[in-house]
């Protein structure tokens, strides 16, 4: 059996953020599938990691060593399981008219055409990166993957009562756009709070005290995992045309039945990484 390396920038002991924390849980149900599996920071990558025998699951990676990434281009079956822009200089396509990006600002071209597929996490997502690649071994995972206990939890926090109110994340991010939330809410009068906790499942308490959740960022959000958490929680979503998830089909679900949809997505995102690299 073929060893599986997984290779990104923080890893979620560094960092807390979407895609640390639904790449952690994809590298554990591989694990338990058995396969062997490896994660390495980019910055901790040795010679002894680079082989043409191994697979690479290849999440952030602009740490990675360009001469580590030429050979892996080259010579090794990988796939990229990507979660913003990468293949632009400025990682933002909202600078440029209809998210179309002039081809000198474009980078990283032959990493993702060499893929054995590059994985976006909604058809907004994929559509902005063709536009710009040109490539099609392109697959939307339409989703993220939760742990088990985070759904159930969201599943008890879906019945609550909820405050006649709109709750606002209150992140330094400025492409969260915290700021113009704000000013929406004071222009129409509308009561609002601002929630923000380091600790995921108090965060996740506080988003389901409100009855709405207003999110207006400034750049694309490849899916935007605390929107699908605040539609989990019956949580009403006031957003913009940046938010990938509000591109699924899936969107006008809410409560239990995204949770058991995103359950299920557990298993369908696994099950399609292990084909595309093991098939």
């Amino acid at each position: 059996m073929n060893k599986i390396y997984y290779f990104s920038d923080f890893l979620l002991e560094d960092l807390i953020g979407g895609g640390e924390l639904n790449d952690n849980e994809l590298c554990m149900l591989i694990s338990d599938r058995g396969y062997k599996l490896e994660k390495i920071r980019t910055r901790e990558i040795k010679k002894q990691h680079i082989d043409k025998n191994n697979l690479y699951i290849i999440s952030n990676f602009i740490g990675l060593n360009h001469v580590y990434k030429d050979y892996i281009t080259k010579n090794c079956k990988y796939i990229i399981y990507e979660h913003d822009h990468k293949y632009l200089k400025s990682r933002n396509p909202a600078i440029y008219n209809d998210y179309l990006a002039p081809k000198k600002n474009i980078i990283n071209k032959e990493f993702y055409q060499n893929a054995a597929t590059v994985f976006c996490q909604s058809s907004f997502h994929k559509k902005i990166l063709q536009k710009n690649l040109k490539i099609n071994n392109v697959y939307n995972v339409s989703g993220n993957i939760w742990k088990i206990k985070d759904l159930e939890t969201m599943r008890k926090l879906s019945k609550k009562n909820k405050n006649e109110s709109f709750s606002i994340m209150n992140s330094m991010i400025e492409h969260k756009n915290t700021k113009e939330a704000i000013y929406y809410c004071n222009y129409k009068k509308l009561k609002y709070t601002l929630i923000s906790s380091k600790n995921y499942e108090e965060f996740l308490n506080l988003l389901s005290n409100n009855s709405k959740f207003l999110f207006l960022p400034k750049t694309p959000e490849t899916l935007s995992r605390v929107v699908v958490e605040a539609l989990m929680m019956n949580v009403k979503v006031i957003t913009n045309k940046k938010v990938g998830a509000s591109y699924e089909p899936w969107f006008n679900m809410k409560g239990e039945e995204l949770i058991n949809f995103m359950l299920n997505k557990r298993q369908e995102i696994v099950d399609k990484t292990l084909e595309v690299l093991c098939g």
